[in-house]
């Protein structure tokens, strides 16, 4: 199994000041090294509006490379403007991810709307930089990965990775809608798409990862990495209601694979979970896992998922 040592809470966003559109959540982090730092970029909230309606950017901070618990940057604007009325992510850009391709940075991030029956649906667009990764621009006005038949709603999530000369695109699904106690709660499953060119994606059209805790197990942010002759994917899951609490909240699993799309879960490997107390004594979620200087670092979120900021862990021992 996989040993891994919380070194503890890196950023808060509470304690940001002169940014209005950042006054909570540092959710999803997700990591591109550069020679003297490494940028997480997350993604955050402003206050609620006087309607008690919240709005979702995304945004980055920097770290020393030498010591992660250094912030030198944060960025004065979100990566992305919101879109304009009644496109897919005129309320929210959350979560992203990036990754170089030659000299641009590109990223998929997910786009959120408003919705009647239900609080919101999503879908996934892909933007890039071209200033170093700290402004992005839309690749278009739509969504690149968006509904259809066999996957309704709910399109997030996204995990960009490039294995074997191929983009995939791990991300998740809507299964259902459920009512629990009067409020409409999302059950989301592990989906996958494959791409030569990053744009045109093909859907595997079935779900990655094996529900263990009951059949309406929602699951997200799963992060895949090679290591050792197998891919290995950490992804949070949780119970379909009354998640926002200890009892039924978020964990971190894990699941390898050797082809990408079959995949055998073994929760008992993750070898990371809550702490009995402090910032992640009720839920621990968003793992990302990256590699900087010869150590294996996993970036996560918190109790709350991710109100007050994300955390550190470093893997004991070697990837097998």
């Amino acid at each position: 199994m996989f040993q891994w040592k919380k070194l503890g809470k890196v950023f808060t966003p509470q304690e940001v000041t002169g940014r209005p559109w950042l006054s909570a959540f540092a959710q999803a982090p997700a990591t591109l090294v550069f020679d003297n730092y490494v940028r997480v970029y997350f993604s955050c909230r402003p206050p609620a509006d006087k309607n008690g309606q919240f709005v979702s950017y995304s945004a980055w901070v920097d770290l020393d490379r030498n010591d992660l618990f250094k912030v030198l940057r944060i960025a004065d604007n979100p990566i992305l403007p919101l879109g304009r009325l009644g496109e897919f992510d005129e309320f929210g850009t959350y979560p992203v991810s990036v990754i170089r391709d030659g000299t641009q940075i590109r990223a998929w991030y997910a786009g959120w709307t408003r919705c009647e029956s239900v609080p919101f649906n999503v879908s996934i667009g892909t933007a890039v930089s071209n200033d170093g990764g700290q402004s992005f621009q839309r690749i278009g006005c739509g969504p690149v990965i968006e509904y259809s038949p066999e996957e309704p709603f709910v399109i997030s999530g996204p995990k960009i990775r490039r294995f074997n000369d191929q983009w995939q695109l791990f991300y998740i699904a809507g299964r259902k809608w459920k009512s629990v106690e009067g409020r409409a709660e999302p059950v989301y499953k592990i989906r996958m798409a494959a791409s030569d060119d990053g744009v045109h994606w093909k859907k595997l059209n079935r779900d990655l990862i094996a529900s263990r805790i009951e059949e309406d197990e929602a699951q997200a942010s799963p992060d895949v990495f090679f290591a050792n002759g197998k891919y290995h994917m950490f992804f949070s899951y949780r119970y379909s209601s009354d998640y926002r609490g200890k009892q039924y909240g978020y964990r971190i699993g894990y699941a390898s694979s050797e082809n990408l799309t079959d995949w055998t879960r073994d929760d008992s490997k993750a070898g990371i979970d809550v702490s009995s107390e402090g910032w992640d004594a009720e839920m621990i979620s968003y793992p990302h896992v990256f590699e900087l200087d010869g150590k294996i670092y996993m970036a996560y979120l918190g109790d709350g998922v991710g109100r007050e900021g994300f955390g550190l862990a470093q893997l004991q021992g070697e990837l097998r």
